[in-house]
């Protein structure tokens, strides 16, 4: 979310009410897809007919999209706002040289490289551009920003990159199925869209765990929220919020949280931080009289019918229940790679499901049997020949942003040996 201006008539304007998850699903797409825009909350009935021209907060055309140019979208989904944006598209080609699975760090590095060095690349997105990297709201550790950088505001310098140099990014389209042939494979969306790729890197990334509690699904985007939820920190004013996780983007989160909150509470499974997270940012949640960190804790039981009202925590240690009320809890807990379509594939996955590349494919039993060549497979290279793994969906890489754009570079250099070898 932007800062509202007196101009907010040239930016997109969206209103409607707290605890709406499809407002939090519209929100949290447009800043991360750095579109300026101003959230307008509507707290009466009054104001629900006065600003959004309905009959009141319950009404189901609730929210309302107003575009600069005049256009209004009733209750919009986030195809709607991308058709109107100019950015759902089909792929314009049968044929790519090189087709992606993924724009966070490692796809767009990919798509990058491949375009700038004559590859026909075509970069598939579900969502919006970024992954999770792209959630975050500042990356300090990055190479070239001593200041740091916005998640969003990094994902949308690599996605103009990748457009200067060519590469075609299809956004809220998901790769479903792929049949591996040899020398080429025939990739599959969920609309039924087939095309050819002479070669594929799969940098899918990760989706956040989940408590698996018994009405998380139903408060999800009403109070319950994956990742660090950047576009709702300036709604959380004098709050008091709960972040899960002791891994960086938990830090990041709590960090900024801080600067909005009233209190920020930092619950961790595990001792403390140490182990997990980098020492900048222990230093700066150590000095942040917001942040509390909650240590040997887990969220027990989630409160709340249509919104989240309270949280019930157990402490590990004492088996002491404490329940709270609040309506923001954002979990950041590790991920879980997104490989099914790869397992449908024949890919060869480790007992996590990360996709296994390279010389960690030795290790696996009856590797050898489907391997169809006489070399050894590339270092970032799958068992399917030609089919390429990149950043944090891959077995044992550093789940690190730089890590991730530096394997979608190198992934391209495998790429062209093995395209000149067919």
């Amino acid at each position: 979310m932007r800062a509202s201006t007196p101009q907010h008539s040239l930016r997109l304007r969206l209103l409607g009410t707290q605890g709406s998850s499809t407002s939090y699903g519209l929100r949290d797409f447009l800043y991360r897809s750095n579109v300026p825009f101003e959230w307008i909350e509507l707290t009466s009935d009054e104001q629900a007919r006065e600003l959004a021209q309905v009959n009141d907060l319950h009404d189901h055309r609730l929210p309302v999209c107003l575009f600069p140019d005049g256009v209004r979208l009733e209750c919009p989904t986030i195809r709607q706002i991308a058709e109107k944006l100019g950015w759902f598209q089909k792929p314009s080609s049968a044929e790519y040289d090189l087709a992606i699975l993924g724009a966070g760090p490692a796809g767009l590095s990919a798509a990058v490289y491949g375009a700038s060095e004559g590859l026909k690349t075509l970069l598939i997105e579900r969502s919006a551009v970024g992954g999770q990297a792209g959630t975050s709201s500042r990356i300090e550790n990055y190479l070239g920003f001593p200041g740091g950088i916005s998640g969003a505001d990094l994902a949308k310098r690599a996605r103009d990159q990748a457009h200067h140099f060519g590469a075609e990014i299809l956004l809220l389209h998901e790769g479903v199925r792929a049949e591996l042939l040899p020398g080429k494979a025939i990739g599959y969306l969920a609309d039924g869209t087939s095309f050819v790729m002479h070669a594929a890197i799969c940098a899918s990334g990760v989706e956040y765990r989940r408590l698996n509690l018994w009405n998380e699904d139903r408060l999800r985007g009403a109070g319950v929220y994956y990742g660090a939820g950047t576009s709702e920190a300036e709604l959380c004013h004098k709050q008091e919020v709960f972040v899960v996780g002791g891994g960086n983007s938990a830090g990041q989160a709590a960090i900024h949280f801080s600067r909005y909150a009233r209190k920020v509470y930092m619950v961790v499974r595990g001792d403390g931080l140490k182990e997990t997270l980098s020492q900048y940012l222990i230093d700066r949640i150590s000095a942040s009289p917001q942040i509390e960190v909650r240590p040997h804790t887990e969220i027990l039981e989630l409160h709340g019918s249509k919104q989240l009202e309270a949280i019930t925590l157990i402490n590990n240690l004492t088996g002491q229940q404490q329940t709270v009320q609040t309506c923001w809890l954002f979990l950041c807990l590790g991920g879980i790679p997104n490989t099914n379509w790869a397992a449908e594939a024949g890919l060869v996955r480790d007992e996590q499901c990360y996709l296994v590349t390279g010389p960690d494919l030795r290790k696996h039993h009856g590797f050898r049997k489907k391997w169809p060549l006489d070399r050894e497979p590339y270092y970032l290279e799958t068992s399917s020949p030609g089919v390429f793994a990149a950043g944090d969906v891959r077995h044992g890489s550093v789940k690190r942003c730089a890590s991730a754009v530096g394997e979608g570079a190198m992934a391209v250099t495998f790429v062209h040996r093995y395209l000149a070898s067919h």
